[in-house]
């Protein structure tokens, strides 16, 4: 029975120190980072034309209220009229059709440091052979605690 009470006496005191132990600082991030192209050097706008064989800088503006960690970019086609819960804009879209060779972009990257804004700048080069059509530019932002949000963007590659 001595055995038990002391037992009981430790997990008292073992969840005091726990609960007494946690400060106002481990509060927990309850806000997802924003990403947005919609600013002046925002890359690229809904339904821009982007050409065969050129080279383009994409650009985004991301923030977080604690710290950035990560983004994305992803280019791909949209030649079936996929839609995504993030669109910020619904363009004109060509015929349905089957994809040949299709431009397919997908690549990610740290934030080093410890930053609550950054401007994405990805430059990709657009193949000249690949098909031309509509596609979709997705950006992705996660924060320091695993918070993600994205936004994608209908764009045409054209001749």
């Amino acid at each position: 029975m001595k055995r038990f009470k002391i037992y009981i006496n430790l997990m008292f005191l073992a969840v005091l120190f726990t609960a007494c132990s946690s400060s106002d600082s481990d509060e927990k991030d309850l806000e997802k980072p924003t990403i947005t192209v919609n600013y002046d050097d925002g890359f690229p706008q809904g339904c821009q034309e982007l050409q065969r064989g050129q080279t383009y800088t994409f650009k985004a503006m991301v923030t977080d209220n604690l710290s950035l960690a990560s983004y994305s970019l992803d280019l791909h086609h949209n030649f079936d009229h996929h839609t995504h819960d993030d669109q910020v804009t619904l363009c004109d879209l060509l015929p349905i059709k089957t994809a040949v060779n299709p431009l397919i972009y997908m690549e990610s990257f740290s934030i080093d440091g410890d930053l609550q804004s950054y401007e994405i700048a990805v430059q990709v080069a657009i193949p000249n052979d690949v098909d031309t059509g509509d596609y979709h530019c997705a950006f992705s932002v996660t924060d320091v605690t695993g918070w993600q949000s994205r936004t994608s963007i209908d764009v045409k590659i054209v001749d």
